[in-house]
């Protein structure tokens, strides 16, 4: 893609945003070709926003994967509603996910309501197609853009990648024309030590199915790089109770040996080098209030 001229080139924010669960972040990963955000059958896995950077010919379109939008309870819930709504705003064309199995509820009511406010137009993306009858999905996409906003609706699966090309195409053709942002072998804004961190929570949530549910957080407390080329992680898993230790570690350290296997095997894959992954269990039962790690995750601990 080298020695595209810059009067040639095209670049431009995508908001996608949705519900909890919808398949953002699995139809970010398979835009970009690789993972930028974690995926995980829970809900509310994306905790801050994540940039994932697509090269479609001249257009470098930076994708805006941002938590799902849902009713807030907590302060963590509010930051991360906060942030999808931030990343809506700033983008210049927002893309909405829809679980094409839930269809319309409340949830996704409240995203329309919320567009439609703001005279946002949008480009609807119906998920999980291949699991839906085509006339239960016909009549789900004429009620939604019955709706006004949409300009385009495209049906797809995230998972298997069916109809993702063809999404970023109109992408590429709809961003402005403009240098890009992100040197073209860039796939993502996110630190490497973060998306490590990620990658840990993701294999944790599926490991602890509903014994646990988001009651855990990861940071990479360090990142040691070892003259054979290969590099030593050290990371902290946050739990709020002293219960839930055993939970995490399991009987003779089944649970987090399995956890941390699973990390390693998919860090070394990311990074094409051997990962030494050193995991530890601590207890800190203000973590999910804590200023800090907010500020770690981009979020907006005021919001």
């Amino acid at each position: 893609m080298t020695g595209v001229a810059d009067s040639d080139k095209r670049c431009g924010y995508v908001a996608v945003v949705g519900a909890p669960n919808a398949g953002k972040s699995t139809l970010v990963n398979g835009l970009v070709g690789t993972k930028v955000s974690i995926v995980s059958p829970k809900v509310q896995t994306t905790r801050f926003r994540v940039l994932g950077i697509v090269m479609a010919g001249p257009a470098q379109i930076i994708l805006v994967d941002t938590p799902g939008i849902f009713q807030p309870r907590r302060r963590l819930d509010r930051a991360m509603v906060a942030a999808a709504w931030d990343g809506a705003a700033d983008a210049e064309m927002v893309c909405l996910v829809v679980d094409a199995l839930k269809g319309r509820d409340d949830d996704v009511q409240a995203i329309l309501d919320r567009l439609k406010q703001a005279g946002r137009e949008a480009i609807l993306v119906l998920n999980k197609v291949d699991a839906v009858r085509k006339d239960k999905l016909l009549k789900l996409a004429a009620d939604l853009t019955a709706e006004g906003i949409f300009t385009d609706v495209f049906m797809v699966s995230a998972l298997s990648g069916d109809g993702l090309a063809d999404l970023a195409q109109v992408f590429a053709q709809r961003v402005p024309a403009g240098p890009w942002m992100f040197p073209e072998d860039e796939v993502s804004d996110l630190p490497q030590r973060l998306l490590a961190a990620e990658i840990t929570r993701e294999k944790a949530f599926i490991q602890l199915h509903d014994e646990l549910p988001y009651s855990l957080a990861v940071e990479t407390e360090q990142w040691q790089e070892r003259e054979d080329g290969s590099a030593r992680i050290d990371q902290i898993i946050y739990i709020q109770r002293d219960s839930q230790k055993a939970i995490v570690v399991g009987k003779g350290g089944s649970r987090i040996k399995a956890i941390g296997a699973a990390a390693r095997e998919e860090l070394e894959a990311l990074l094409e080098r051997r990962v030494h992954l050193f995991l530890h269990v601590k207890v800190k039962e203000d973590w999910a209030e804590r200023r800090q790690h907010f500020s770690d995750m981009g979020l907006n601990f005021d919001a």
